[in-house]
Protein backbone atom coordinates (compact mmCIF):
# COMPACT_ATOMS: atom_id res chain seq x y z
CA UNK A 1 0.00 0.00 0.00
CA UNK A 2 2.33 2.69 -1.19
CA UNK A 3 1.04 6.23 -1.32
CA UNK A 4 2.27 9.06 -3.42
CA UNK A 5 4.07 11.93 -1.69
CA UNK A 6 1.44 14.52 -2.70
CA UNK A 7 -1.29 12.38 -1.11
CA UNK A 8 0.69 12.11 2.13
CA UNK A 9 1.23 15.88 2.15
CA UNK A 10 -2.52 16.43 1.64
CA UNK A 11 -3.27 14.06 4.51
CA UNK A 12 -0.80 15.98 6.65
CA UNK A 13 -2.53 19.25 5.76
CA UNK A 14 -5.95 17.81 6.65
CA UNK A 15 -4.55 16.43 9.90
CA UNK A 16 -2.95 19.78 10.73
CA UNK A 17 -6.27 21.53 10.08
CA UNK A 18 -8.28 19.06 12.15
CA UNK A 19 -5.97 18.78 15.18
CA UNK A 20 -7.20 20.96 18.08
CA UNK A 21 -4.43 23.26 19.29
CA UNK A 22 -5.39 23.24 22.97
CA UNK A 23 -2.97 23.78 25.83
CA UNK A 24 -4.14 20.55 27.52
CA UNK A 25 -2.82 18.52 24.58
CA UNK A 26 0.68 20.01 24.33
CA UNK A 27 2.11 17.72 26.99
CA UNK A 28 0.35 14.62 25.68
CA UNK A 29 1.00 14.71 21.94
CA UNK A 30 3.91 15.88 19.76
CA UNK A 31 1.40 17.01 17.11
CA UNK A 32 0.93 20.39 18.77
CA UNK A 33 4.63 21.20 18.57
CA UNK A 34 5.02 19.82 15.04
CA UNK A 35 2.01 21.81 13.81
CA UNK A 36 3.29 25.01 15.43
CA UNK A 37 6.75 24.50 13.92
CA UNK A 38 5.30 23.68 10.48
CA UNK A 39 3.08 26.78 10.44
CA UNK A 40 6.03 28.89 11.57
CA UNK A 41 8.17 27.30 8.86
CA UNK A 42 5.68 28.19 6.14
CA UNK A 43 5.86 31.83 7.24
CA UNK A 44 9.61 32.13 7.78
CA UNK A 45 11.45 29.61 5.61
CA UNK A 46 10.80 31.14 2.16
CA UNK A 47 12.32 34.45 3.25
CA UNK A 48 15.18 32.66 5.00
CA UNK A 49 15.88 30.58 1.88
CA UNK A 50 16.01 33.65 -0.37
CA UNK A 51 18.14 35.54 2.14
CA UNK A 52 20.57 32.63 2.48
CA UNK A 53 21.02 32.25 -1.28
CA UNK A 54 21.37 36.01 -1.80
CA UNK A 55 23.95 36.43 0.96
CA UNK A 56 26.03 33.50 -0.26
CA UNK A 57 25.97 34.72 -3.84
CA UNK A 58 26.85 38.25 -2.77
CA UNK A 59 29.81 37.34 -0.57
CA UNK A 60 31.12 34.17 -2.20
CA UNK A 61 30.02 34.68 -5.80
CA UNK A 62 28.48 32.48 -8.44
CA UNK A 63 31.17 29.84 -8.07
CA UNK A 64 29.20 28.48 -5.09
CA UNK A 65 25.78 28.67 -6.78
CA UNK A 66 25.01 24.91 -6.47
CA UNK A 67 25.74 24.93 -2.73
CA UNK A 68 23.72 28.11 -2.21
CA UNK A 69 20.73 26.68 -4.09
CA UNK A 70 20.99 23.41 -2.17
CA UNK A 71 20.87 25.26 1.13
CA UNK A 72 17.90 27.33 -0.07
CA UNK A 73 16.03 24.20 -1.12
CA UNK A 74 16.79 22.62 2.24
CA UNK A 75 15.20 25.57 4.07
CA UNK A 76 12.17 25.40 1.77
CA UNK A 77 11.76 21.67 2.45
CA UNK A 78 11.57 21.94 6.24
CA UNK A 79 7.83 22.78 6.46
CA UNK A 80 7.09 20.08 3.88
CA UNK A 81 8.88 17.59 6.12
CA UNK A 82 6.48 18.59 8.90
CA UNK A 83 3.52 17.88 6.62
CA UNK A 84 5.00 14.52 5.66
CA UNK A 85 5.39 13.57 9.34
CA UNK A 86 1.81 14.65 10.03
CA UNK A 87 0.55 12.72 6.99
CA UNK A 88 2.21 9.50 8.12
CA UNK A 89 1.10 10.03 11.72
CA UNK A 90 -2.53 10.64 10.77
CA UNK A 91 -2.79 7.18 9.23
CA UNK A 92 -1.18 5.27 12.10
CA UNK A 93 -3.47 3.06 14.16
CA UNK A 94 -3.73 4.16 17.78
CA UNK A 95 -1.71 2.13 20.31
CA UNK A 96 -3.80 0.03 22.73
CA UNK A 97 -3.65 2.48 25.66
CA UNK A 98 -4.60 5.42 23.47
CA UNK A 99 -7.33 3.35 21.81
CA UNK A 100 -8.88 2.74 25.23
CA UNK A 101 -8.67 6.48 25.96
CA UNK A 102 -10.32 7.22 22.58
CA UNK A 103 -13.15 4.81 23.39
CA UNK A 104 -13.60 6.34 26.87
CA UNK A 105 -13.87 9.85 25.42
CA UNK A 106 -16.24 8.58 22.73
CA UNK A 107 -18.52 6.97 25.32
CA UNK A 108 -18.57 10.08 27.53
CA UNK A 109 -19.36 12.29 24.56
CA UNK A 110 -22.22 10.00 23.53
CA UNK A 111 -23.59 10.21 27.07
CA UNK A 112 -23.49 14.01 26.81
CA UNK A 113 -25.53 13.82 23.59
CA UNK A 114 -22.90 14.83 21.07
CA UNK A 115 -23.53 13.92 17.45
CA UNK A 116 -20.60 11.69 16.49
CA UNK A 117 -19.66 9.51 13.55
CA UNK A 118 -19.79 5.79 14.17
CA UNK A 119 -16.99 4.52 16.35
CA UNK A 120 -14.13 2.94 14.43
CA UNK A 121 -12.95 -0.52 15.36
CA UNK A 122 -9.31 0.38 14.66
CA UNK A 123 -9.18 4.15 15.12
CA UNK A 124 -6.32 6.12 13.63
CA UNK A 125 -4.81 9.38 14.81
CA UNK A 126 -7.01 11.23 12.28
CA UNK A 127 -10.15 9.92 14.00
CA UNK A 128 -8.69 10.91 17.38
CA UNK A 129 -8.09 14.43 16.06
CA UNK A 130 -11.69 14.72 14.88
CA UNK A 131 -13.00 13.39 18.19
CA UNK A 132 -10.86 15.79 20.21
CA UNK A 133 -11.86 18.72 18.00
CA UNK A 134 -15.53 17.86 18.57
CA UNK A 135 -14.93 17.47 22.31
CA UNK A 136 -13.31 20.90 22.61
CA UNK A 137 -15.88 22.65 20.44
CA UNK A 138 -19.11 21.10 21.77
CA UNK A 139 -18.44 20.29 25.41
CA UNK A 140 -18.09 22.81 28.19
CA UNK A 141 -14.72 23.57 29.74
CA UNK A 142 -15.48 21.77 33.00
CA UNK A 143 -16.14 18.50 31.19
CA UNK A 144 -13.07 18.74 28.96
CA UNK A 145 -10.93 19.65 31.97
CA UNK A 146 -12.08 16.38 33.57
CA UNK A 147 -11.04 14.41 30.45
CA UNK A 148 -7.54 15.85 30.35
Amino acid sequence: MTKQVPQIIQQGQRYMDSWPMQKQLYGLFPECRIIAATKFGFKVMPALAVLTVAVQLHFIGTSQLPQALTLGIFFLSLPVQGLLWLGFRSQKILPPAMKAWYQEIYQKMQQQGCALESQKREPRFQELAMLLRTAFSELDKAFTKHLF
